[in-house]
């Protein structure tokens, strides 16, 4: 029982970052973790769990959304699909052990972006990369997403930004369909193999709708910065206990 409380309290949780800043697998996977999951497994039930509050969020950003440096979104949403088809593909092969040592590197990763990533101003070094390159560098966010997945949104605007001289408010509905198309080829995958843990799933999923929801609303209540700095702080510990606990 202890079990399906700490795990409904986690999806509520990650629900919440989700609708307030983003990282909301900061709180799901190491609540699975400490469920006994494997780590695999519990990353690719994470992204299953989480998966319904990213899609109702890009139905409701669908009509603000248009081409990036030129390329279309078609093209764009087709290559970070097969990307994600891709990553969640590497992590189906990754053996538990490698992706155990792995965690906590792929955590600080998104932890950065998290603390970072709106905070750089990269429009005035834009590097003018190609419409391929743009549409290259999608394809590894894409599977970074199926792979893993935290903050991909927020590296995928700070790319644009460098990359196309893109403005980060003027790509925010972008940012949001293409994470989901990114997950959807991944949860797809997941669900059609059993790697997928459908009783934590089915207590993680509507618990993260529901706190997807207060999220909003409280969001609107409280000031950027500190909801900011509240996510970072949660990342940064989750991250500090999986080195100890990979390397320690």
């Amino acid at each position: 029982m202890n079990q399906w409380l700490l795990l409904a309290a986690a999806g509520f949780l990650a629900g919440a970052m989700n609708a307030m800043v983003g990282g909301g697998s900061f709180a799901s996977f190491p609540a699975l973790i400490a469920a006994g999951v494997p780590p695999v497994m519990a990353n690719a039930s994470s992204a299953v769990a989480l998966y319904p509050g990213g899609l109702i969020s890009s139905w409701v950003f669908r009509r603000g959304a248009g081409p990036i440096a030129g390329v279309s979104l078609a093209l764009l949403s087709a290559v970070t699909a097969v990307g994600g088809l891709a990553g969640a593909l590497l992590l189906l092969n990754t053996p538990g052990t490698t992706f155990d040592r792995l965690i906590p590197w792929l955590l600080l990763l998104a932890t950065l972006a998290l603390a970072f990533g709106r905070r750089l101003d990269l429009s005035q070094v834009t590097a003018g990369i190609s419409r391929w390159g743009i549409v290259a560098g999608q394809f590894i966010l894409g599977a970074y997403g199926g792979y893993f997945g935290g903050a991909a949104g927020i590296m995928m605007v700070a790319f644009w930004t460098f990359a196309a001289g893109c403005e980060a408010k003027a790509v925010q509905a972008q940012r949001t369909l293409l994470v989901v198309a990114a997950n959807s080829a991944a949860v797809l995958f997941f669900s059609a193999t059993s790697i997928v843990r459908w009783d934590t799933v089915l207590i993680l999923a509507p618990a993260a709708l529901a706190g997807g929801y207060c999220g909003a609303l409280v969001g609107l209540r409280l000031r950027p910065l500190h909801v900011r700095i509240a996510t970072v702080t949660i990342a940064a510990g989750v991250t500090l206990l999986f080195f100890l606990r990979a390397y320690a």
